[in-house]
This record gives C-alpha cells, sequence and structure tokens, in this order.
C-alpha cells in the first residue's frame, strides 16, 4: 500500500502488506509451500492465458513466493498476471513478465535481479517489500532500467533515484492522511500508537502519525513498539494504551501482529477503536483467524473487493477464476502496476527492440509529465512526482459483519 507495504529482514520485513502495503508465519506458511512449486512452474506469465508473441517487452518481477512473505508477492504477481494476459489479449503491444522469489530477503532480491538481467530484463516490476526495493532499486539506478514498485512504500526506495517510481502510498503520507481522518471525524483524543520499530513501513507510518497528531492537537498518551514481527505477547502495549485512557489505537502494523493485538485485547476487556494502515488489508482471510475480533476495526486501504464498480468487479472475478479468493489491494497494486506501464509504454512509443536505458528515459520523462495519468483499480487520475510518489486519494474503511464498508 510500503510499503508499504516494505518496507519490510527477510519475513519481519513485510510482516512487509500484507499490503497493504505493505504479511503471521501460520497466516502465511501455506501459500509460501503452494508457491514454491508455482514459482518453478510458471515464473513467465508471458506463457500462461494471453501469450506474448515474439518480440514482446520482457518486464522483470520480484518478491516473496515462498516464505513468510508469501502471501504478498503472490498477490502482486497474480494482480499482475492478469493484467498482462488482458493487455496482451488487446494485440499491439505485448508483455512477457518473469517473476522471480526473493523471500522478502534483500541479498536474494539482488540474486533474483542479476538473474532477470540475464534473461533480458526491459522494465522491473517490484520489488514487493521495502527492505529488497531499497537494495535492488540502488542497482536498477545505476543500470538504468525503469523501476516500478506496487508495494514498498518507504521513501528510501525513490530517494535520489530518478528511475524508481511507487504504486502505493508513501509511509509518512499514510500516516499523516490517518491523523488527518481521526481529527476530522472526531473519533478519539487520547491515542495510542503501537509500531514495529524494526521496520521502515510501520516506523515511517507512524513517525508521519505521531507528528501530524500533535500537530491537530490529539494527545498521544502512548507509543508503543515492538522489535520485528514475530512478536506475540503485546501485553505491555495493550496495557500502556489503556492505562493511558486511549480511545483509539493507531497501529500501522501487517496483520499477522494485529490479529494477536486484537486476541489479546478482548482478553483483557480493552476495546477502543483500532486504526490500521494497508498492511491490515489481508486480516479477514488468515487462515483460523475469528472475524468478530476484527468487527470495527478501521484501516486505510485504496482497494474494496467488494466494490460494485465495473472494472473492480471483473478483476475480482478474473482473479477467483484464476486463482481461488478474494484478492487483497497488493493483488490490485500488481494490476494497476502492469497498466500504468502499458499505458506509459503506448504514449512513449516503446517498442520490444529499444534497449532498455533508452526505454527508462522515456518512460521516466512520460510518468513525470503534466499530461500523464492512469485509473486504476486503486486510483483514478493517478499521477507521479518527479521524486517517484504516486498521487491518488486515500480511501477509510470499517470492519461490519467480517466485510469492509466504506466510510
Amino acid at each position: 500500500m510500503k510499503r508499504f507495504f516494505a518496507v519490510l529482514l527477510t519475513g519481519a520485513l513485510v510482516l512487509s502488506t500484507l499490503a497493504g502495503c505493505s504479511s503471521g508465519t501460520s497466516s502465511t506458511a501455506s501459500s509460501g509451500e503452494a508457491a514454491s512449486s508455482e514459482a518453478s512452474t510458471s515464473s513467465e506469465a508471458g506463457s500462461e492465458g494471453g501469450a506474448a508473441s515474439e518480440g514482446a517487452i520482457v518486464i522483470g518481477g520480484i518478491g516473496p513466493l515462498t516464505g513468510s512473505a508469501a502471501t504478498y508477492g503472490l498477490a502482486t504477481k497474480q494482480g499482475a498476471e492478469i493484467a498482462v494476459k488482458e493487455i496482451n489479449a488487446l494485440g499491439g503491444l505485448q508483455f512477457e513478465l518473469n517473476f522471480q522469489d526473493d523471500e522478502g530477503d534483500f541479498e536474494k532480491a539482488g540474486n533474483a535481479y542479476n538473474t532477470l538481467k540475464d534473461k533480458g530484463m526491459q522494465i522491473l516490476y517490484g520489488c514487493t517489500t521495502t527492505q529488497p526495493c531499497v537494495t535492488v532499486a540502488s542497482l536498477t539506478y545505476e543500470d538504468r532500467y525503469f523501476q516500478l514498485t506496487p508495494s514498498a512504500s518507504s521513501t528510501d526506495v525513490t530517494d535520489g533515484k530518478d528511475n524508481v517510481f511507487q504504486m502505493c502510498f508513501t509511509d509518512p503520507d499514510q500516516g499523516v492522511t490517518a491523523a488527518q481522518f481521526v481529527k476530522d471525524k472526531g473519533l478519539a483524543t487520547k491515542i495510542a500508537v503501537i509500531y514495529n520499530n524494526g521496520d521502515a513501513y510501520s516506523t515511517g507510518i507512524a513517525q508521519g502519525f505521531i507528528s501530524q497528531a500533535k500537530e491537530l492537537g490529539l494527545e498521544i498518551v502512548a507509543e508503543q513498539t515492538f522489535p520485528d514481527d514475530t512478536t506475540t505477547d503485546f501485553s505491555v502495549q495493550l496495557n500502556a494504551a489503556k492505562n493511558g485512557g486511549a480511545e483509539l489505537v493507531f497501529m500501522p502494523i501487517y496483520y499477522t501482529p494485529a490479529s494477536l493485538v486484537l486476541n489479546q485485547a478482548k482478553a483483557m476487556g480493552y476495546a477502543p477503536i483500532f486504526f490500521g494502515g494497508d498492511g491490515m488489508d489481508g486480516i479477514l482471510d488468515m487462515d483460523g483467524f475469528d472475524k468478530s475480533l476484527a468487527e470495527g476495526l478501521m484501516l486505510m486501504t485504496p482497494f474494496n473487493a467488494a466494490s460494485t464498480e465495473e472494472r473492480t468487479a471483473k478483476f475480482v472475478t478474473e482473479y477467483q477464476e484464476a486463482y481461488g479468493g478474494i484478492p487483497n489491494q497488493f493483488a490490485a497494486d500488481g494490476y494497476d502496476c502492469m497498466y500504468a506501464i502499458y499505458e506509459a509504454c503506448q504514449k512513449a512509443g516503446i517498442t520490444a527492440d529499444m534497449s532498455h536505458e533508452d526505454i527508462c528515459e522515456k518512460l521516466i520523462a512520460t510518468f513525470t509529465s503534466a499530461d500523464f495519468s492512469v485509473d486504476g483499480l486503486t486510483g483514478s487520475g493517478m499521477t507521479w512526482n518527479t521524486s517517484g510518489q504516486v498521487t491518488k486519494a486515500p480511501q477509510v474503511f470499517t470492519v461490519q459483519d467480517g466485510v469492509y464498508v466504506a466510510n
């Protein structure tokens, strides 16, 4: 969403979403195991469904298909695959997507990047989680590959790199927007913040929220951290929030630790408003999770799979038919990334015989031009500034009866 996110440190990075931006171990292990065979037999989306013809533009993808963060990587990959299939079916410009598994690890992400270079990559889609993306972004900057990440949301991803762009909100912006929403809606005056201080995604959102909340006159009664997403006991953090009289607990964390927080809060009889970022998206689909624990949970995410909007409904149907299950924000971000690249390539007149260096310069100019915008599943009229950051309107949802309801 991170980034969310994502930031995202191997499994703890993202767990980098899942967003969003963007995932515990138990909830993603089955996905990771399923992905293991898929990754070995189906890393090139161009060979599936709407097969790319010869002369296709080769788009490399990087993200965790196995390991504790696999939920995020699989979602972005599958969303991108649906878009590629649709794009190739249109005729004309063709794409071939080759997606490599980095297990959410920055060193393996570097290896995946080198593999993609060897396979003729011309554009990079990824990485999915933030810390790997920070590492790879430095490489693409030096090598002059255009890079668009679906879910790595830290400003470190794009800082000082004119070739790297984000589809998700930056972490600080998400925190600022969340604080403004709390103030505007009069949700609370006393607030506690619980975040993972070992994760750039979580820390970035938290710092943005805390700064803006203080500026708006909201009282932060407790600022509590935990070291990584393997933490299982949140009694200290929850007691600090409860003893401080917090009416709302802001948690810019991923859904695995969030599910434990909600369960432990119920056990201790503490029932404030819980408010999360896009990394919370997916909590309702966790294996074995009691959805009643999330009743009243508020979260920011740019995508609502329950929407009746025509394009969203079509995407959800295609996703269910292809992969089963309901797509989350990360899948939608992946889908939007492919169409953003497609529309930019068309506008810039890019062809498959161009060098990756020439493609990079043309896409940079197109993405940052005043007359380029993209309507996607995660936002309408999306534009990008010269820092690679996207502008689009956020949405806040409340969980009611096990589904997202827009505010």
